[in-house]
């Protein structure tokens, strides 16, 4: 039997609602940290959502001088201290300038490649609230059969918001240096994966804030003090990382982010070495740090101690928040944990659940032993010679 349209979508919306409904409290928070918008330097939004889940827990909350969260709970406040990262920023846009005709240029903030610019839908963070746009793509029609295989340029990008003049661009509130982030809504697919924006790095405060939830609720007693810091500004030269380490003073860091999966066409083991459903990553090399070859051990050891897959990745082309801990005061040992991530900087990428829940348990298991001796240890660069 044919079913109508009508009938279709009914049936569409029911499963989407049912979905929904099935969402358990880390989805949740995944969904809501990756739908809220909050491109470089306007995170409002989700250092909002950041600040009430540690409120929630009784943490004790500061802020550095440019709005990175720095939050302490309730335990141990003579132990080394251990800072445990993830950034709240997403790569996005800013309003340029407004032409006559009610069109917007924009310019970048954070990597994102000329192919991921056109013919998307965004949200403006205007003085009167979000504005949705798209970025316009001018129709197969009317195009050149040598242009139809071109690759647009951010110049060449345009935001258009509805409006038929600059007037009415500004009736919405949208100015020139108004932040613009992707409109990509939480998505939950087969075999245990989720899509959506922003995963870099919203996956990482939500491995930091599942772990933080499982400590309070199951009352561990940890032997370090934890910072758990949600930093800005890490997409435009990790800017969070830099102030906030100096509130934090950290003996010990760990940075949480998302990973480079490459397990999908087109790229392969020479470019990354992640793959979705492995379990948790953890960077040996990028572009900003080596990490602390000792506590890189250790992360393996606990791994194998709690039966873990802990994937190695070797990498150029990524910076992070745990090189700034690294060179903090004299240096700290630190170290870049991920969960694998697919299509990094784009609209919609892709996790599995699998992979995070086992970054949420390792990330417990390593706090659970990092006491003031270990620590010690890790940071030690006495030679050891034999008697």
């Amino acid at each position: 039997m044919v079913r109508s349209f009508a009938a279709l979508l009914a049936c569409s919306l029911l499963v989407t609602s049912a979905g929904a409904q099935e969402l358990d409290a880390t989805a949740r928070l995944m969904r809501d940290l990756t739908e809220a918008p909050g491109p470089s330097a306007f995170e409002e939004s989700v250092r909002e959502i950041v600040v009430a889940e540690y409120r929630s827990l009784g943490a004790g909350i500061a802020f550095d001088g440019l709005g990175s969260v720095v939050a302490t709970l309730p335990g141990n406040t003579s132990g080394p201290r251990v800072m445990v990262t993830a950034h709240m920023d997403e790569v996005g846009l800013m309003v340029q300038y407004v032409t006559d005709d009610g069109f917007i240029r924009v310019k970048n903030l954070g990597g994102l490649l000329d192919q991921a610019y056109p013919d998307q839908r965004w949200t403006i963070l205007g003085a009167n609230g979000p504005v949705p746009a798209i970025s316009g793509l001018p129709t197969i029609h009317v195009t050149p059969p040598e242009q139809r295989s071109r690759v647009w340029s951010l110049n060449e990008i345009f935001l258009d918001v509805g409006a038929a003049s600059r007037a009415e661009v500004e009736a919405l509130g949208v100015r020139p240096g108004d932040g613009i982030a992707p409109w990509s809504p939480f998505l939950v697919l087969p075999n245990g994966r989720y899509a959506a924006k922003a995963w870099d790095d919203r996956v990482g405060l939500a491995v930091m804030i599942a772990a933080a939830r499982r400590i309070r609720a199951e009352n561990l007693r940890l032997p370090a003090q934890i910072l758990w810091v949600a930093t800005t500004q890490e997409e435009i030269g990790l800017r969070g990382a830099q102030t906030s380490v100096d509130l934090a003073r950290p003996d010990l860091g760990i940075s949480i982010e998302a990973g480079v999966a490459a397990d999908f066409p087109g790229i392969g083991p020479t470019q990354a070495q992640e793959r979705l459903g492995r379990g948790p990553g953890i960077f040996l090399l990028d572009s900003s740090m080596i990490p602390n070859r000792k506590l890189r051990d250790f992360f393996f050891s606990v791994a194998r101690e709690e039966g873990i897959s802990l994937q190695a990745d070797v990498l150029t082309g990524y910076g992070e928040d745990g090189s700034e801990i690294q060179l903090y005061d004299t240096g700290r040992p630190s170290v870049n944990m991920t969960v694998p991530t697919r299509y990094l900087h784009s609209h919609t990428g892709i996790i599995q659940r699998s992979d995070f829940d086992h970054a949420v348990e390792l990330l417990i298991q390593i706090l659970t032993r990092l006491d003031a001796e270990t620590v010690e240890e890790l940071a030690s660069f006495e030679p050891r010679i034999p008697r």
